[in-house]
Formats: C-alpha cells, structure tokens, sequence
C-alpha cells in the first residue's frame, strides 16, 4: 500500500538516480525459520517488497540484484510501474546539490560521465546530515501464531551514485526478524546503518534481555556518538511489547495492536 501510495520514497515514490533512472531495494524476513528475501538496484516494479518475498519463497537465494532481479520479476509476473518521463529523467539529471557529500556525488557523478580515469579522491565526508526529504518505508509485525516479520522498501537517497546500494536490502542491516528474539526494520542513512549493521545489533540486545525500548535507544545513541548517523526504526518483541524511535528530529510511523484505531505520528519519543 505504502510502495502504491506515491507519497513515500519506494515504489512508484521512489526517487530518480542522478541518470534518472528509478532504482529500488527491498527485503523481507520472517522470524520462525530465518527465511529471508531481497532485491537491490531493481526497475520497473510496482511492488518492489513482493518481488523480495518471492525471492524468499520461490528461489534457494537470499538477494538478487540489478537487471537480473528485474528480469525476475517479469518472469513472475510482478505489476510493471512507467518509467520515469523524458522530463523526470533531464530534472535528475542537471540537480546541483547545496554543499557536503551531496556535491561530492554530483561532480563524482559528471566526471564519470565524461569517462575521466585514475583520478585519485579525498575521503568523503560522513552522509549523516542530508535534507529533509520522503521516507523509506518498512514494518514489523506479529501474528496470532507468534510469528514475527520484517520488511522495509526504498528509492535510495537524493543525488546517489547509481550501483549505490543502502541497508534496506541487506539482512541485518535495515531489517532483522527471530522469533526468539523480535523484528526490527530501519530507515534513515544507509552507509551509517550498514557500519554498525543496526538491525542485527538491536536483535542482539533483545535476545540478551532488553526491552525494546531500551535496545534501540542504546543502539542509536551508538549510531550517533560513534559514527554520527541519523535513523529511525520500528521494534518489536515477541510478547507483543514494541517501541519507534529515531535520531532524527521527525519519522512518520504508527502502530496497530489488533483493536481500536491505529495511532500515527510524525515523531517519536
């Protein structure tokens, strides 16, 4: 619904690449056996998040990537999203970012274009502050049975290298499911999440006694003081206890325990 809905960064919300193409990455995990699913850097889908779940159910492999998981998805039979517009794609192409690594993608972005080689390049400065901007998005869930799940889709992030991929569609990265322990899913700067790989830390911290919402508060505050990240994520334990956090100053997210009406915020405590 989320991917459909064009008001998120995934699906057909999904943001442009500096060739203005629409690249997607999604994953999906369920807690019982450990299964799990995943596509990267995938095209003209409408519904990124099922093409991981059939990766997940109909094939013996973890992640396909690229014009291969696209492939995939058309031999499956997924709905087809239009590809970007001649406009869309000239607007993605001539963005000039403000400052940081944004410019730094974009001159790296032109310089390549112009088929420049051997040129030797500074470190980059950290990906943590970024504008405010549309939203990954991702859920966890339980059933009547116990059973836990985690999912999470994107477009990626403003003015990205295209072969860039972020931590949604890497297992214990943006999302982690066990039974024994709970299902998280991420949103937030990719490069950072995937240097501490947040999911798996804070299922970590579950399986050793942590409430939720104290493993996520410690995991974050890593992802701060360390390597200076910004993320949100969903939490969920297998007792039904739950907790939605970020580093950010908003998230939009909700939750809905079985009864009455879902609650919807744009921040979280």
């Amino acid at each position: 619904f989320l991917e459909a809905s064009g008001l998120f960064n995934a699906g057909i919300g999904s943001r442009l690449q500096l060739d203005g193409r629409r690249r997607m990455d999604a994953s999906i995990m369920e807690g019982r056996r450990l299964q799990a699913g995943a596509v990267a850097a995938i095209q003209q889908v409408r519904h990124p998040i099922t093409a991981a779940r059939l990766v997940m159910e109909q094939t013996g492999h973890v992640l396909l990537v690229g014009e291969q998981a696209t492939r995939f998805a058309r031999f499956v039979g997924l709905e087809c999203q239009a590809p970007p517009s001649p406009a869309q794609q000239l607007a993605a192409r001539s963005v000039q970012p403000l400052a940081g690594p944004l410019r730094r993608s974009w001159r790296l972005y032109k310089a390549m274009r112009r088929g420049r080689t051997g040129r030797r390049l500074s470190p980059p400065r950290t990906f943590a502050r970024l504008p405010a901007e549309r939203e990954t998005v991702g859920a966890v869930a339980l059933d009547r049975s116990g059973r836990l799940a985690a999912g999470a889709s994107t477009g990626g992030i403003s003015v990205m290298l295209p072969g860039r991929v972020g931590d949604t569609p890497l297992i214990g990265c943006g999302v982690y499911a066990d039974d024994e322990a709970g299902a998280v899913s991420m949103t937030g700067i990719g490069e950072s999440i995937i240097r501490l790989a947040v999911a798996k830390a804070i299922t970590d911290r579950l399986a050793a006694g942590a409430g939720p919402g104290s493993a996520l508060r410690q995991v974050l505050n890593s992802l701060v003081t360390r390597i200076h990240g910004t993320a949100g994520a969903l939490v969920l334990a297998p007792d039904g206890r739950f907790a939605i956090r970020h580093s950010t100053s908003r998230m939009c997210g909700g939750y809905w325990t079985g009864s009455g009406s879902p609650v919807i915020r744009d921040r979280f405590r």
